[in-house]
């Protein structure tokens, strides 16, 4: 009954957090045409959740579908923003797939490269709680800006 309780208040914490906050805003701007106005913030963020049993249905190998590649995306997008926001260093970000979904994703703020995450089964790509996805953002989120922290010159450079 406790972690039934629990579950709530994580679920509204996790919202809040800087990542999520950001990944909103990115999915809301690529509404462009206002389909999406009606839909909570969660339902827009809902094909991030995959269960256990989702992921065990899934296919070990497969290729990525483009709206997974595009989710993956907007994912690091709002990790490079939510460094922004942080540091003030303008944060690009740099992803290259193969079409069996691997690959290798790459934040660069300057000349340093703040991120730097190697793709697998990207097909599969997606959190069991809101909660986890918040914590996998933050944490990426966390690593840039100490990367940026550490070496401000190399991220200012120029």
């Amino acid at each position: 009954m406790a972690e039934t309780a629990m579950e709530p208040a994580q679920k509204a914490a996790a919202m809040e957090s800087t990542f999520i906050r950001e990944l909103i805003k990115i999915w809301r701007a690529q509404d462009a045409h206002g389909a999406w106005e009606g839909k909570s913030d969660e339902a827009l963020l809902a094909p991030y959740i995959i269960t256990k049993e989702q992921r065990r249905e899934m296919p070990i190998i497969g290729d990525p579908d483009p709206e997974v590649l595009w989710r993956v995306e907007l994912f690091f997008n709002a990790v490079g923003l939510a460094i922004e926001r942080r540091t003030g260093v303008m944060v690009s970000p740099m992803m290259k797939m193969s079409h069996e979904g691997f690959g290798r994703l790459v934040l660069i703020a300057g000349r340093l490269v703040v991120v730097n995450k190697q793709l697998r089964d990207v097909h599969r790509f997606g959190f069991e709680t809101m909660e986890k996805l918040a914590a996998e953002g933050e944490k990426f989120v966390e690593a840039g800006v100490g990367m940026i922290e550490q070496f401000s010159a190399v991220a200012n450079y120029g």
